[in-house]
């Protein structure tokens, strides 16, 4: 079947963003993800993302995501901006948009300038059942310890709509390091759905460095809710400050978070548009 697409990234993270709102979703979508997210040898990207009609009739759309595995994706903070970005540049020409997701709630994104969006996140959570871990206790986790890749780590989980897993360190892994460590915590049996890994250096209030590895898509450039978890848990140890914006320096680009003081988080970056074009696949 030949599909029209749209090659899209925010900071770095690349999706194939199909529009669904007419034909509907592909049926092996999960497979197609697969696919099209090859490198070199297909499209390429960390992986699928389908534009859907809304769940609920106030909204714009609905965000249907897979990862380069195949499996399916809970949130995307990058993709929701990248779906905000590619209504208004199809039609809707609206400087907030809704979108409805199918595990995380609703999202609203402001236009904040030309291919920049926020996106408010909503709440963060503390709580074990949220991410879900187990065995470490109900929560908050923070600075606890777990053993993988045979060494001891002291992690701080977080759910931001989907499960993190914030480690800090004096220096962020290499792409060997990145690569082994990465893996071994986001398998760990602790968290029985896997997890998304945040290696963070705390350069000042204002500053951190992260390198992330994304569960079903491996290391990225950049990821959204895990910039967004990044600066949450360096909030909560005293790293950085509420209401005050906080710039996180990912490998390919730079997004703005900011943690309100009822919780919630607002998440503001760049959404542009790589290329169109048509694969049979």
């Amino acid at each position: 079947m030949k599909w029209q697409f749209t090659k899209m990234h925010g900071a770095g993270n690349d999706y194939i963003y199909l529009d669904c709102r007419q034909t509907g979703l592909p049926s092996d979508a999960g497979a197609l993800a697969v696919r099209l997210s090859r490198r070199r040898v297909s499209v390429g990207a960390d992986g699928l993302i389908c534009i859907a009609p809304p769940l609920l009739a106030d909204a714009d759309a609905t965000m249907v995501m897979y990862n380069a595995d195949g499996s399916e994706g809970v949130m995307c903070g990058n993709g929701v901006r990248c779906v905000a970005e590619y209504l208004y540049t199809h039609g809707t020409r609206k400087e907030l948009i809704e979108l409805d997701t199918l595990h995380a709630g609703r999202k609203t994104l402001y236009r904040m300038g030309e291919h920049l969006w926020r996106a408010g996140m909503g709440r963060f959570s503390l709580r074990a059942a949220d991410l879900p871990v187990v065995g470490l206790g109900k929560g908050p986790l923070l600075d606890v310890p777990l053993v993988a890749a045979g060494r001891s780590w002291q992690v701080f989980c977080v759910s931001m709509g989907n499960p993190h897993c914030v480690v800090f360190c004096e220096q962020l892994p290499g792409a060997a390091q990145l690569a082994v460590w990465g893996e071994a915590l986001a398998q760990h049996p602790a968290f029985p759905q896997g997890t998304n890994v945040e290696f963070v250096r705390a350069e000042n209030a204002a500053t951190l460095q992260v390198a992330v590895w994304e569960r079903g898509s491996g290391a990225t450039l950049a990821c959204g809710t895990g910039a967004c978890a990044a600066v949450v848990i360096s909030v909560v140890r005293g790293l950085c400050r509420r209401e005050k914006p906080v710039d996180v320096v990912l490998p390919g680009g730079t997004l703005q978070v900011c943690v309100l003081n009822d919780d919630t988080v607002l998440l503001t970056g760049p959404a542009e548009t790589v290329y169109e074009g048509k694969i049979e696949a």
